[in-house]
């Protein structure tokens, strides 16, 4: 088996099933509450860009790099056991070799900065094609920031996720509407009564309605 046939056993998939999926030089956000999973989608994001051989940049406002990498091996791991692949560890280090993870602290980096800081890596040789930008603090970025961001992944024609902690399962309340037109899609984690599902509330850049299931244990896509 080569990396591109695990495509089909992406957990993403299902989410592209209901929403079409992320475009080239669109942003997409997906919130909860904290500690609820909002790295798994986005590391399950990331892995399925990975699977499309697209090179990805991690940035971490919360996790060390090891943690980060945790959760890639435990995505990929899930992956392997439920869909009953073996001797996955070769392809595991094929799949994650286009990832970069970077760490920054929010007081002291902002969004532009972040941008500077890929472009440079561009310029230095290192391919990028998609961004997941983990746990950062949207409501204290201030619009401008997110705006830059936005362009620049526009003019570099990439796509870039967004993990946000909120606990608002409506579109109006999750943030700034200016800032969340830039988003084209957002999506919201919450407990369901037989697990956990993501809520779609923008999709093509207008409101919109649709789910899908997570597993409870394992934090994949399903259903």
């Amino acid at each position: 088996m080569e990396k591109k046939d695990l495509l089909e056993f992406s957990p993403v998939r299902y989410f592209d099933n209901v929403t079409g999926g992320l475009k080239e030089c669109e942003m997409g956000l997906v919130t909860a509450k904290k500690g609820l999973g909002k790295t798994s989608v986005l590391v399950q994001l990331g892995l399925d860009s990975l699977l499309n051989d697209k090179s990805l940049i991690h940035v971490s406002f919360d996790q060390r790099s090891s943690n980060v990498i945790s959760w890639y091996s435990s995505v990929i791991a899930e992956i392997a056991k439920k869909k009953h692949l073996n001797d996955m560890d070769a392809m595991a280090e094929e799949i994650v070799r286009n990832r970069t993870i970077l760490n920054f602290n929010q007081e002291t980096f902002s969004l532009p900065k972040v941008a500077n800081t890929i472009k440079a890596l561009k310029e230095g040789g290192v391919s990028v094609n998609a961004i997941a930008v983990d746990d950062l603090d949207l409501a204290k970025a201030s619009k401008e920031d997110l705006a830059f961001f936005a362009d620049f992944v526009k003019s570099e024609k990439m796509t870039a996720w967004f993990s946000y902690t909120s606990e608002s399962a409506t579109l109006k309340d999750t943030l700034d509407a200016d800032k969340l037109a830039l988003f084209s899609t957002v999506c919201h984690l919450a407990p369901e009564s037989n697990g956990l599902a993501l809520s779609i509330l923008k999709n093509n850049g207008a409101e919109a309605e649709g789910k899908v299931n997570l597993d409870a244990k394992t934090l994949l896509m399903s259903k």
